[in-house]
């Protein structure tokens, strides 16, 4: 999904950071946009359904997808073995645009879905410019030898941190990167209570 507006905005609104620009503006000011944010956020009580939805919606924003995509996530995830949050949680890690991002690559998912679009990657020798296309355990994504020489896979990747998800195996040598086991929900660095999202599409 090609989120256009104001990032910092909406991280403020949904109290996640989206971006580092969002993370370190949230650091002085983490309350809700507009007039009357603070009063709001310290004095409002959310109903149920209002929590229900505020965790759906961090949940969307973070891996930067459609309504729909999310609902298609869910019935994924309902149909697996296990239990629902840990499964919701695997289907939209599994992502290529959300590994991408895990491994190091991009900053930001919204980075790591154009890099992605762009045709920047190789899984398993293909390429693959799908940002919804699910990762297996052993997949291996690289990036294309003719993407080797931009910058952005050169200098500026010094500026983004290294993978630091047990879960996936990243060179930066070798701008590879490699799904070697499904993540579990605590090892995912994302700001949700999953279970209340499971409740939401279980109405």
């Amino acid at each position: 999904m090609n989120r256009s507006g104001p990032k910092v905005r909406l991280s403020r609104r949904l109290g996640v950071p989206l971006t580092p620009k969002a993370a370190r503006i949230m650091q002085r000011r983490s309350s809700p946009p507009g007039q009357h944010g603070s009063n709001a956020h310290a004095t409002r009580k959310l109903s149920d359904y209002k929590m229900q939805l505020l965790e759906k919606q961090k949940l969307r924003a973070q891996y930067n997808i459609h309504e729909r995509q999310m609902a298609v996530a869910y019935a994924k995830a309902i149909r697996m073995k296990g239990a629902s949050d840990e499964n919701l949680i695997q289907v939209l890690e599994t992502r290529l645009d959300a590994l991408v991002l895990r491994a190091g690559f991009a900053s930001t998912i919204y980075a790591a879905r154009q890099l992605v679009t762009h045709g920047h990657f190789l899984v398993n020798g293909h390429p693959v410019n799908v940002p919804a296309y699910r990762l297996r355990v052993g997949d291996v994504v690289q990036v294309k030898p003719r993407s080797r020489t931009l910058a952005l896979f050169g200098t500026r990747l010094d500026a983004i941190p290294p993978c630091q998800v047990p879960y996936i195996e990243a060179s930066r040598e070798h701008l590879s990167f490699r799904l070697v086991r499904l993540p579990k929900r605590a090892e995912v660095p994302v700001i949700c209570d999953v279970p209340r999202v499971i409740e939401y599409y279980s109405r």
